[in-house]
């Protein structure tokens, strides 16, 4: 168990790494010091002072702030990793949503505790995102889960055999994808740390608070991506290279296409994203479950 747990956390700090070292990338451009960076700027905030605010709460500030990458590990520990998990129960998708339903408070508290009004805003910016997105997501594991007859990861890898699951579950695809990116405030996402507010729910972050805020965000990222691969494109499945090649190539690709699509879209103003997922993502995700419930009765999947 011990070794299969600190392999988890190598992979988790992997992805981490990955996702933070493509964003310095696509935002500079650059080679070799830019895949560095993410390493530079650990050193940096590892010996950075610790920022203080007037009568914060230490506690619950200091719980959430450790709770966020805590949650991002933990969250990989139901994504098959070289044909294994972490921990598997009967309910996989059960255990990855609960991850990020946890993660509302983890990020509640960090907005909540150094009592200040920018930090503070951007917590309730993030509540109300969360709140939005998580039935969007919910509804595309549902639809995963219908279409393997499974909660569990495993069996829904075997219940690809055929047919990938994004050929049939587009929908799903994307908007699982989006909810996870709203989960990490990334990209048009990005309003509980937005600059309307200083920095938002980070604004008070410094040292080795920001830099394990940032890591559980990267590793949550990667960790998405990762369950995507395995959810929708039938994790190392493919041609001619093994297994665990192929898993790592479709990662790095979900990954890229992330952060390159965070980079280049707008940050979106808070009331539009919440608008958008309950007038638009909702109902097609519930739309999707439903063509998927109905294709299963059809003899469509294997299960």
């Amino acid at each position: 168990m011990v070794p299969s747990a600190l392999f988890v956390t190598g992979a988790a700090l992997g992805l981490g790494w990955l996702v933070a070292a493509v964003d310095r990338l696509v935002l500079t451009g650059g080679g070799v010091p830019a895949v560095l960076d993410p390493v530079r700027s650990s050193v940096r905030l590892l010996t950075e002072q610790r920022r203080t605010t007037l009568a914060p709460d230490p506690l619950l500030w200091r719980l959430g702030i450790a709770a966020v990458p805590v949650l991002a590990v933990l969250s990989l520990a139901v994504v098959p990793i070289g044909g294994r998990t972490l921990w598997s129960s009967s309910a996989d998708l059960v255990w990855f949503n609960a991850m990020e339903a946890l993660l509302w408070a983890a990020v509640w508290l960090v907005g909540w505790g150094p009592n200040a009004v920018h930090a503070l805003t951007g917590g309730y910016r993030f509540l109300a995102q969360g709140l939005a997105y998580e039935l969007p997501l919910m509804f595309s594991l549902i639809a995963v889960g219908v279409g393997a007859g499974s909660l569990r990861t495993a069996d829904i890898l075997s219940a690809q055999a055929g047919l990938w699951f994004v050929v049939s579950m587009p929908v799903a695809f994307v908007v699982f994808l989006a909810s996870a990116a709203a989960f990490a405030f990334w990209g048009p996402f990005g309003a509980p740390t937005g600059a309307d507010i200083a920095g938002g729910v980070t604004s008070e972050l410094s040292g080795v608070d920001r830099m394990l805020v940032e890591a559980g965000r990267a590793i949550f990222l990667g960790a998405t991506a990762a369950m995507a691969v395995a959810l929708f494109l039938r994790g190392g499945s493919g041609p001619w290279l093994p297994d665990p090649v192929w898993q790592l190539l479709k990662t790095v690709a979900v990954v890229v296409a992330l952060v390159w699509a965070g980079r280049r879209l707008p940050v979106l103003r808070p009331d539009r994203v919440v608008e958008v997922a309950w007038t638009v993502l909702v109902p097609v995700t519930l739309v999707q479950a439903l063509v998927v419930a109905v294709l299963l009765l059809s003899g469509f999947y294997t299960v």
